[in-house]
């Protein structure tokens, strides 16, 4: 595995002082692979024991999810990590120890709500097999069970953004899929508060998908303003950009797994050898 300078350096600043340390992961792609179907997703079955190490050791560990809190939690078994904190919804929804706060979402959502069929229907016989998933608080047009999903993909983005564009909504892409959510909410702006909350003097941040890319650009950032950082992509085909982006690539769940449990490692050997 090869790591940036940049991506080191903040390494060794969460080994030299984990109690300083915030760890913020995505959960579908990152801690649990991708599946045709949303609501069949869980955790790898390394997950939770690597979560458990790191909340011990660490000062903070969050999940920031494009998914519901509450189905990330549950899907995840996320609810045995002492301490985690889990934003939903790109941080609308917050859930920590068995809590669950969650705003009202914005009246655009529930007008696309009524729109979508309509508008997926418009894109003829190239759309068949395009769904959407109800996240209550946004909306997800997914295109993977489509004959060609990256046509469906395609012919469905230029509407789905005039849609959002009318209902004051963002729409955001992801791996076969363009959510529609209220704007301003994303999960660079969760991992900065989260960063701001929890006073954290570094901070690690591991995604798999193009949601994950304002994350991405929030560690940088913070590095800019002199709080060393790290990103991690979990690697996937479909989205080679994000993988671009990170400091260090690991293979999937699996790798994601297996690089929490080395960090944990590394810091409960305070100061064990790092990455080259």
């Amino acid at each position: 595995m090869r790591v940036t300078a940049e991506g080191q350096a903040g390494l060794e600043a969460i080994v030299a002082s984990p109690a300083g340390a915030l760890i913020g992961l995505d959960f579908d792609g990152t801690l649990s692979p991708i599946v045709p179907d949303p609501q069949a997703a869980r955790a790898h079955p390394g997950a939770v024991p690597a979560l458990t190490r790191l909340a011990g050791l660490v000062g903070a560990v969050a999940i920031i999810t494009g998914r519901p809190a509450a189905d990330a939690v549950r899907y995840g078994g996320l609810d045995a990590v002492p301490g985690l904190i889990v934003l939903g919804q790109y941080g609308w929804q917050r859930w920590q120890d068995g809590r669950l706060a969650s705003p009202e979402p914005p009246p655009g959502v529930d007008r696309a709500r009524h729109k979508l069929p309509a508008l997926i229907e418009s894109a003829g016989p190239a759309a068949e097999g395009t769904w959407i998933e109800d996240k209550a608080h946004a909306l997800a047009v997914h295109t993977r069970r489509a004959a060609d999903p990256g046509d469906a993909l395609e012919r469905l983005r230029g509407p789905l953004t005039k849609l959002a564009a009318e209902l004051d909504l963002a729409a955001e892409p992801g791996r076969l899929v363009v959510e529609l959510r209220p704007r301003g909410v994303d999960k660079g702006a969760a991992l900065r508060g989260l960063v701001g909350e929890t006073t954290a003097r570094s901070v690690l941040y591991g995604g798999d998908d193009l949601g994950d890319l304002a994350a991405f650009d929030a560690v940088r950032e913070l590095r800019a303003d002199g709080i060393p950082g790290c990103v991690i992509a979990s690697a996937s085909p479909e989205t080679p950009r994000v993988a671009a982006a990170a400091d260090l690539v690991v293979d999937g769940p699996d790798g994601v797994v297996r690089f929490l449990d080395w960090l944990a490692d590394r810091i409960s050997a305070q100061g064990g050898e790092l990455l080259g």
